[in-house]
């Protein structure tokens, strides 16, 4: 009570003093461009001696009032530009006007650059990304970035998807320039899986949230990515060739400086990587995007941008061969098959924006959104496998089977056709108002159709026995058919304030807002509140602390309304989340360098949650049941220059998520009914831990090297019974390390062929060769000796060790 008391008292009398001080004041008043001649949004301009401070508006105009009298310092300053430092001198009731230019900060090493904002107002972390090329991956997608973070879980490095504090794949919203990004519904395999939608090439700035993020943001309920895509200054481009892809990027501007482009064109080929898999065969993976971003400034207060994303993704696979080796120390089995068949994909989606900015007054800016996305979706095959299980023994070139435990075959037929279009409408607005106030507000109407095609059946037949038992008869092990169309629109709308305050013990800042979202689907409306806080105390050492809290619902989508036959339930509603995060930010000097150590704690209640079983990556959902359940955690991480001029990190985070099942029971061989309790969630990975680390020769800094490693205990893996989730299996630790080495050659002087830099880059892709597990598959066989029918949970695992080469270039 004695702290809290001084804290009160210290910003009362810090208050107070503020105003008499101010009684006599003049007025400061100015505007803050960069280099280019830009104004900059959002800049801080900072009464050093005073505690006080403003932001500046959209049009980079600030006025503020100051002391009279006295010689007063002025810090201005923005995230990655170098901070200015000015004195001010007025007289009582003069208004003193001066502009500022604030420089990029420029570094020799031209790597990824991870950092807080300067002085944190929610949730949310900035990235700011130097050259994500030279992070080595197999994916060439920006999310493989993301999952270093304390709180994102993946496993499997062919997958673009994550998810964040036990929340699944289809908790997580993406942003691109305040466009709310959707995604195709149908991809089961991480081999199927194309370039995720953010190019990289193309992206100005990110920030990303694990939880606690703010009303502007839709209605997920678990994490927000939102991306800015560069407007240029001027023409830049560049190329990067590998063994797995390449990828070309022209920007530019007009003479007249009114009309902007930034266009990428990716192409992905996973063949290489895929062929270090255990199922021997063809892969021919094509995976092809398209992206552009366009802005035209009509006048000094108006101006328009378009987005467009065209992807064309071909996955075809004609498997010929299979050999797992399974099972414990003592006995080790071997699953052997041959493949007849082929399996042929296609994911095409078509995604479009326009959105129109008008600011009537330097304080307020509106905007007008119109988006449609189409997505056409197909996955077909038919497989003959024929397989045995036997023991074996030995071990490398030695090693030989000696007892044939079940043999089987399985024919398995899928015809799967899904398209999807959304189309929506919305507005948003900013209004600044006083000094440091903020209002935000936005109103949006969607409207979705679903139109879904699923014919997919298996026959198992093990040594003259079908599984089913079919008294001789032909029996299908499985059956499904659907044919379902869905239409609903939805209307959701958000406001939402945010007041920055300054005292003599601290600065702080409180945003609250409010949220509703209303399906014709169901008839649901929902209303979510959600508050954050920040506390910014002038203490010697530099630490920023955080808070947030809020009703987090997700309302269901296609996706959710099915179960895996493809029946549909018309009385699903909102999944829903309580978010409680608090954490701070350390800034601290080590070897007088920066560092930033921060520590998130987090608890998410969840209710009214539908269960759901994962294959794969692909959520299947359970709508038939409902469930209660929570997550909760802790997360470390810390990054700075470990060497001088290159930024690393290292994370840590400890979380437990489960979930029950009301009314789950299933009935043991015995007769005894059992009911579980509480089960771990698919995403419960008790720890994780990540790496990224840089390094350089001192002598020759344009040698580097980058070191990726990743951590995960096992996750849980959902059962062979199809409509039980409290059925899990765990697999193994995930564990992956890849390192790459790359030499910059620069090319300033060559004025022949205009190049300005050349990258060539070495990566050891899985260095240590791990066999991580991706998931299971469920083997029935039967004895040929007395007829026992069994089952076998046969390891899928994820690709091996593999080296790539990469070229990059910049003009």
């Amino acid at each position: 009570m004695n702290k809290l008391f001084k804290l009160v008292f210290s910003i009362v009398l810090g208050s107070s003093c503020s105003i008499l001080l101010f009684a006599q004041s003049a007025t400061f008043t100015g505007k803050i461009l960069n280099q280019q001649g830009n104004t900059v949004f959002g800049a801080s301009v900072i009464l050093v001696n005073e505690n006080t401070g403003i932001v500046t508006k959209s049009d980079g105009t600030f006025s503020i009032s100051v002391p009279a009298g006295k010689k007063v310092p002025i810090e201005i300053s923005f995230l990655g530009y170098s901070a200015v430092l000015d004195t001010l001198y007025a007289s009582v009731g003069e208004t003193v006007k001066k502009d500022y230019v604030l420089y990029e900060k420029l570094k020799e090493l031209e790597e990824i650059i991870v950092k807080g904002v300067q002085e944190r107002e929610n949730t949310l972390a900035r990235i700011n990304m130097k050259s994500i090329h030279q992070l080595p991956n197999t994916s060439g997608n920006i999310e493989t970035l993301l999952k270093t973070f304390s709180n994102v879980v993946s496993g499997n490095e062919l997958s673009s998807q994550y998810s964040v504090r036990g929340g699944n794949y289809d908790e997580n919203l993406i942003y691109v320039n305040d466009i709310e990004i959707n995604r195709p519904m149908l991809v089961q395999s991480a081999q199927q899986e194309g370039l995720s939608f953010v190019n990289p090439d193309m992206v100005s700035s990110i920030q990303f949230s694990a939880g606690g993020f703010e009303s502007k943001y839709g209605d997920k309920m678990s994490s927000v990515l939102d991306i800015s895509y560069k407007k240029p200054v001027k023409f830049e481009s560049s190329a990067t060739v590998s063994l797995l892809g390449s990828n070309l990027h022209v920007a530019g501007i007009s003479k007249n400086k009114k009309f902007t482009h930034n266009t990428g064109l990716r192409y992905k080929t996973s063949q290489y990587i895929l062929s270090s898999l255990e199922v021997k065969g063809e892969y021919m993976p094509r995976f092809f995007d398209l992206q552009t971003y366009m802005t035209y400034d009509i006048s000094s207060k108006s101006s328009i941008s378009v987005l467009g994303n065209l992807s064309l993704n071909r996955f075809t696979m004609l498997p010929e061969t299979r050999e797992t080796n399974f099972g414990t120390i003592s006995q080790t089995l071997s699953f052997n098959v041959f493949y007849e068949g082929s399996e042929k994909d296609r994911f095409d989606s078509y995604m479009g924006a326009i959105s129109y900015n008008f600011s009537p007054n330097r304080n307020t800016m509106l905007k007008l959104i119109a988006s449609s996305f189409n997505s056409d979706e197909e996955i077909t095959y038919d497989i003959l496998s024929e397989y045995y299980i036997s023991q074996a023994v030995g071990k490398g070139t030695k090693r030989d089977t000696v007892i044939n435990i079940g043999t089987g075959a399985s024919l398995e037929h899928a015809r799967k056709y899904l398209n999807s279009r959304i189309h929506s409408i919305e507005h948003k607005g900013t209004s600044i108002y006083g000094n440091n106030s903020v209002f935000r507000w936005g109103l949006k109407a969607q409207y979705e159709e679903f139109d879904d095609f699923l014919r997919e059946w298996g026959v198992i037949d093990s040594t003259g026995f079908f599984i089913p038992d079919s008294d001789g008869t032909i029996e299908m092990e499985h059956f499904i058919y659907a044919n379902n169309f869905v239409s609903s629109a939805r209307y959701q709308a958000f406001v939402q304030n945010q007041n920055s305050l300054f005292s003599s013990f601290a600065e702080y800042s409180f945003t609250y807002g409010l949220r509703a979202n209303y399906l014709n689907y169901n008839k649901e409306l929902i209303v979510s509140p959600r508050v954050s806080f920040t506390l910014n105390p002038y203490w010697k050492k530099d630490i920023d602390f955080f808070f947030a809290a809020g009703l987090y619902s997700q309302p269901p989508q296609y996706k959710e309304l099915k179960d895996y036959t493809g029946k549909l339930y018309n009385n699903v509603m909102s999944q829903k989340s309580f978010h409680l995060v608090i954490g701070a930010d350390m800034h601290y000097l080590a070897w007088n360098r920066p560092f930033t150590f921060t520590t998130e704690i987090y608890y998410k209640n969840l209710y009214q949650l539908i269960p759901y079983k994962v294959e794969n990556i692909q959520v299947h959902y359970l709508p038939a049941h409902d469930a209660k359940g929570y997550a909760a955690g802790i997360d470390f991480r810390v990054n700075g220059e470990f060497v001088s001029g290159a930024e690393s990190w290292f994370s840590l985070s400890l979380m437990q998520t489960k979930e029950d099942t009301y009314n789950d029971f299933y009935t043991l061989p015995n007769g005894t009914v059992v009911y579980p309790a509480y089960y771990r969630r698919p995403t419960d990975q008790t720890i994780t831990f990540s790496v990224f680390f840089q390094d350089y020769l001192p002598s020759h800094p344009d040698y580097k090297m980058h070191l990726l490693i990743n951590y995960g205990s096992g996750l849980p893996y959902s059962g062979p019974t199809a409509n039980r989730p409290s059925e899990i299996f765990l697999l193994g630790p995930y564990r992956r390390v890849d390192i790459g080495a790359s030499r910059i050659i620069k090319r300033d002087k060559n004025k022949k062929i205009g190049l300005k830099d050349i990258w060539i880059t070495f990566e050891c892709l899985n260095l240590m060769g791990i066999k991580n597990m991706a998931s299971y598959d469920w083997v029935k066989t039967v004895d040929a000796t007395n007829g026992q029918r069994n089952q076998f949970a046969v390891p899928n695992y994820l690709t091996g060790r593999r080296f790539n080469l990469k070229i990059s270039t910049k003009l």
